[in-house]
């Protein structure tokens, strides 16, 4: 899998170009994924049991929990101190989708579903961390794609955490460069 990056579409002339900060956030997910592999590979070996599932889980057990860290901090520093209390719960993933997805994609959710029972389907069709990734299988790349959403996961599900929402966060791409994220919230025990 590569991911280019066009020299056309960097601005050096704007001075209100966020290029570094955008740059350095496509990094960091470009990067993400390897990372948590070769960590869960490492340990793996040290416990003499290399096995593919374990792996699988415990690399995503840490892209999500770093997203979920990422999320709350966000919410929390970033886009809900000076805002009023949200009425409920779609208002808090309207707000997802909205400013906290441009913030960190530099656009919209294009889709949002909901049943009124909980559960948020948001869809991005060009989904920004997915611009950029090929392989010579369209199918190989759709299935190297989903370790990608993990990180993303955990975001929305810290965020939304630190907003007093309680959430499973699952995502899968059928087709690059589109993603979709199912929500659906888990209601506290009294």
């Amino acid at each position: 899998m590569s991911f280019d990056t066009p020299a056309s579409s960097l601005n050096a002339s704007d001075p209100h170009a966020r290029l570094l900060g955008a740059s350095c956030l496509d990094f960091l997910l470009i990067e993400l994924v390897p990372m948590a592999e070769r960590l869960a590979k490492e340990l793996a070996s040290e416990d003499k049991i290399p096995d593919d599932e374990e792996i699988r889980e415990t690399t995503f057990f840490r892209l999500e929990s770093l997203g979920y860290r990422v999320g709350q901090g966000l919410a929390e520093r970033r886009f809900s101190r000076d805002r009023p209390r949200f009425a409920d719960n779609l208002d808090i993933i309207k707000f997802l989708c909205k400013d906290l997805w441009t913030i960190l994609f530099k656009k919209q959710v294009d889709n949002l579903k909901t049943n009124h029972r909980g559960v948020y389907v948001l869809t991005d069709n060009s989904f920004r961390p997915f611009a950029r990734m090929s392989t010579s299988v369209r199918s190989e790349a759709v299935s190297m794609a989903q370790a990608y959403l993990w990180f993303p996961c955990g975001v929305i599900r810290g965020a939304l955490s630190n907003l007093g929402i309680t959430t499973t966060v699952q995502a899968e791409s059928t087709e690059l460069p589109g993603a979709t994220f199912q929500i659906k919230t888990v209601n506290p025990k009294p």
